[in-house]
């Protein structure tokens, strides 16, 4: 037992007062006269006892009544066990992710959370709350109510690395209790790494009872055909015992197509044939898992020609002729000291056809003309400047050519997972007849590998740098050094090599990923663009981040928008193009939580428990009002003694 203010225990000197007063204590003596004095003797002796056990009595009545009260304003108390953190500053980080959707036993998890948070933190606390999308500092339950009752999910999955930053971010003289609030989806050992010894974290992990859920995890072209698109629709069926599921497929919000999926499987593939033309929908599915991954929008443009030229010798551009038609494509071949650099901007994809040199401008120009989102793609002649090339290809990625082996290769290896390849191949093949090439360039790469050597060397390698490609060969591809351009992989891999992403391909940005995005059109000097959603009931208009290019605007939306949907992209009252976004799926696979990365800290079962907990820990037990019931009980024991003890 300790006391708060121990220095007012010097006052139970002031016992020996009582004592005094009893043992000097004058009385005076009244006569009383009786008739008969037969038992005077032995009442006198019978007096003088009950005088002086009622007169021990009152003295120890007084002295532990003046004792109590004297402990009572010393104020004694029993030190908390936890006591050295009672100052710490508290922290709660509430994961808002789309995972939280999955049903507990009482309903959302995240709004159950919330409404735990209300009801058991004290009004008095004050804390922190930090959440997937915002921050409250040094606030109160009172304060934040109505933000917590509006807290929307959150496109952002639930990273709990970077919401401690935030925390550890937020400097402070106190040490720091966590409360992480969050259904464990997403949760990693390596994101705890970084908790300090002067930081208590506490878990609570609400667990979901159903987690059933399917999610379309993508959309894509799978197939071209002469006046209309199959689009593939990739779904993902995450837990068991999974009923027909309904899929819808809109375009401006009117329903095109309607059919019904069987997950024999956890992965399924949909296809359905459109026309040819602009696209600005959505497919839908309806589960009972959660809600943000029923809707995937997409949009897909009207079919463009797309702009290549090639920069070469004539007569090693035959070939590529041959690929790009007129019907699909703006294509001209340049001599190297016949190429119009003008031209250079307005293209789709460049090749860069077996040229000995490549001249600073021309480098500089390519450079700019990749960061605008054009495709490059570089065939080496034998008789070109290694170090040269490598300075130029070092603008672009790690790609180092080394020495030119003459010695016959096998092209063996397709990266049938490669973007180039992923609408080329139904099925992975074993028996196709590979080309070779007589003598090629070692290449040295870390970026993907597209088509490889028998001894796993590579032939065709590819850099993304945003929404363009540099692809990369490592041997020249006339006829004179091997057989490549008779093989049937030539069409489909420079077919695809020249392709925009933004005009052939599947429109939809995931929310987050911070990708470019490119746009054709001219500002003046003041003008911006902006990104607006007409969707009934939702509105919503933002402006992104963006970079003039000439006839081009480079578009950055970094966590815009808000919520996902088919969005336009307007140049003052003009529509440009259309845009789609959508959620990351990372939180839909709500099946396994990995609540064991916590294993290292403390969990409790619930936020009331938490705040039990840190209070009973950190409280000292206060017994001061204990003494002073004891000092009103001797105040009654004298009254009583005083009355009955004769």
């Amino acid at each position: 037992m300790q006391f708060k203010h121990p220095e007012i225990l010097y006052f139970l000197f002031l016992l020996i007062i009582p004592i005094l007063v009893h043992l000097f204590q004058l009385r005076k003596f009244k006569k009383e006269f009786f008739t008969n004095v037969k038992f005077l003797r032995e009442l006198s002796i019978q007096t003088r006892k009950s005088s002086k056990i009622k007169k021990y009595l009152l003295l120890a009545t007084r002295l532990l009544l003046l004792a109590a009260l004297i402990v009572a304003f010393a104020q004694p108390f029993f030190k908390a066990k936890d006591s050295v953190n009672a100052t710490n500053e508290l922290y709660i980080v509430l994961d808002n992710s789309f995972s939280m959707q999955a049903k507990g036993k009482k309903g959302e998890l995240l709004k159950r959370a919330v409404q735990e948070l209300l009801e058991h933190t004290p009004e008095t606390t004050n804390f922190s709350l930090v959440t997937c999308s915002d921050n409250y500092w040094n606030t109160d339950i009172k304060s934040i109510k109505k933000e917590l009752q509006d807290l929307k999910y959150s496109a952002n999955p639930f990273k709990l690395d970077n919401l401690l930053a935030k925390i550890k971010a937020h400097k402070s003289a106190f040490n720091k209790d966590i409360v992480v609030i969050t259904d464990g989806v997403g949760l990693q050992p390596n994101q705890l790494k970084g908790i300090k010894e002067d930081e208590s974290l506490y878990f609570v992990f609400p667990e979901a009872e159903q987690t059933n859920n399917i999610s379309i995890d993508s959309v894509y072209i799978n197939q071209t055909l002469d006046k209309f698109y199959e689009i593939a629709i990739k779904l993902e069926a995450f837990g068991d015992d999974f009923e027909d599921t309904p899929i819808a497929l809109y375009n401006q919000n009117k329903l095109i197509a309607k059919t019904l999926v069987n997950f024999k499987t956890t992965s399924q593939t949909i296809r359905f044939t459109i026309p040819k033309q602009d696209f600005h929908g959505y497919v839908s599915i309806a589960d009972k898992g959660l809600d943000y991954d029923n809707n995937y929008y997409f949009s897909i443009s009207k079919p463009q020609k797309s702009n290549v030229i090639s920069i070469g010798d004539t007569d090693k551009a035959n070939f590529l002729s041959k690929i790009y038609t007129a019907e699909e494509f703006n294509y001209a071949n340049f001599p190297l000291n016949g190429l119009d650099y003008n031209r250079i901007e307005k293209q789709d994809a460049i090749v860069l056809n077996e040229v000995k040199e490549i001249p600073q401008a021309l480098q500089t120009t390519l450079k700019s003309f990749v960061e605008k989102g054009g495709n490059l793609v570089v065939i080496p002649s034998k008789d070109i400047s290694v170090s040269a090339l490598n300075g130029f290809l070092s603008q672009f990625g790690a790609i180092q050519f080394k020495t030119y082996n003459e010695s016959q290769k096998i092209i063996s290896k397709i990266n049938f997972n490669h973007p180039l390849y992923s609408t080329v191949f139904e099925k992975k093949v074993d028996n196709f007849q590979y080309p070779t090439v007589n003598a090629s360039f070692d290449l040295s790469s870390t970026a993907p590998l597209v088509l490889s050597y028998n001894d796993q060397s590579p032939f065709l390698t590819s850099v993304q740098k945003g929404i363009a490609s540099v692809y990369v060969f490592a041997a020249p591809l006339n006829k004179m050094n091997g057989n490549f351009q008779n093989s049937p992989l030539i069409v489909p891999t420079f077919y695809n090599m020249a392709q925009s992403k933004q005009k052939s391909g599947v429109n939809a940005i995931i929310i987050g990923s911070n990708n470019p995005f490119i746009v054709e059109t001219t500002l003046s000097k003041d003008e911006i663009v902006t990104v607006k959603n007409d969707k009934l009931g939702v509105k919503e208009d933002f402006i992104p981040v963006q970079q003039m290019l000439d006839n081009k605007v480079k578009l950055s939306f970094n966590d815009s928008p808000n919520e996902a949907g088919n969005f336009s992209v307007y140049n003052n009252k003009q529509k440009v193009e259309n845009i789609s976004f959508d959620y990351d799926r990372t939180e839909s696979n709500v099946t396994n939580p990995n609540t064991d990365a916590a294993d290292d800290f403390k969990e409790m079962n619930s936020i009331e428990q938490v705040f039990n907990t840190l209070y009973l820990d950190r409280t000292d037990n206060q017994i001061w009002k204990w003494f002073v019931f004891l000092s009103l009980i001797f105040i009654a024991l004298e009254v009583l003694i005083q009355k009955y003890v004769k």
